[in-house]
């Protein structure tokens, strides 16, 4: 019990004190969790916004691949990513192994397919309430695409704030592709494992009160978003014939073509 609250004791002070090796391994973690969020949040965004209202042949197949890839391990991914940035492999050419830019590479594979099903849910599921109206407009699936995630847009928020716990959270990929070097590649989870091994547990506690301190921010910051979009709907009933108005502008706008 004495040895926890030493180490507890020291590990507030380090995070009172604004401790440089501290603060250096919380903003490299920040900083790859949030760029490679970012990324994938780019890509996963649009892909499923529009496999959300697209229907094609195979479609079923990619919709259970992309879910299988939501239950790959973080390690398999850095596995994966490590193969592909090693001298033999196919962008060996880059140099990127062990570096800054392969950890932000690893997690946006990793996140991009928790960005896109998520997305993809929340726009078919919209596509199903006002699909057919859209498609009665003429609006072709990109266009309502683009329509019904803007609708869906304090849920698409909801799964970039995901994104990112999931990212910032992990370990396994990180640690394989950026080795783990210190004032290099070090993050928050790759260190807390480091240390802990190491018998340094108040630096390891510490960096575990800061990444719990993150993701209860991030579960706030979700609630949030939640109210907010119940707030605007309960304080503007006619959102709903606004929005259709905005749906059916947009959709003659886009057939006056050239």
């Amino acid at each position: 019990m004495t040895s926890f609250t030493d180490s507890a004791t020291t590990a507030l002070q380090l995070i009172i004190s604004l401790d440089p090796g501290l603060r250096s391994i919380v903003g490299r973690s920040l900083s790859v969790s949030g760029t490679a969020c970012a990324i994938a949040c780019a890509v996963g965004l649009f892909a499923g916004a529009w496999l959300g209202v697209a229907r094609f042949t195979g479609r079923g197949a990619l919709l259970t691949l992309l879910n299988t890839l939501l239950a790959v391990p973080s390690v398999v991914v850095g596995l994966v990513v490590y193969l592909l940035l090693s001298r033999s492999g196919p962008l060996g050419f880059l140099g990127w192994l062990f570096s800054f830019k392969a950890m932000v590479l690893a997690q946006a594979v990793l996140v991009l397919p928790v960005v896109t099903a998520l997305t993809r849910q929340a726009v078919e599921d919209a596509e199903n309430a006002h699909g057919e109206q859209l498609r009665s407009m003429g609006a072709r699936p990109l266009m309502r695409s683009i329509l019904l995630a803007w609708d869906e847009r304090y849920a698409l928020l909801t799964v970039t704030i995901v994104s990112f716990g999931r990212a910032i959270s992990e370990v396994g990929a990180v640690m394989i592709v950026g080795g783990n070097m210190e004032g290099f590649t070090r993050v928050m989870t790759t260190a807390i494992a480091l240390e802990t091994s190491k018998g340094d547990l108040p630096l390891a506690l510490s960096l575990g009160l800061i990444l719990l301190a993150v993701v209860l921010l991030l579960n706030v910051l979700i609630g949030l978003v939640q109210r907010w979009r119940e707030r605007e709907e309960s304080s503007d009933p006619t959102r709903d014939v606004t929005h259709d108005a905005l749906k059916e502008l947009a959709v003659r706008a886009l057939k006056v073509s050239p």
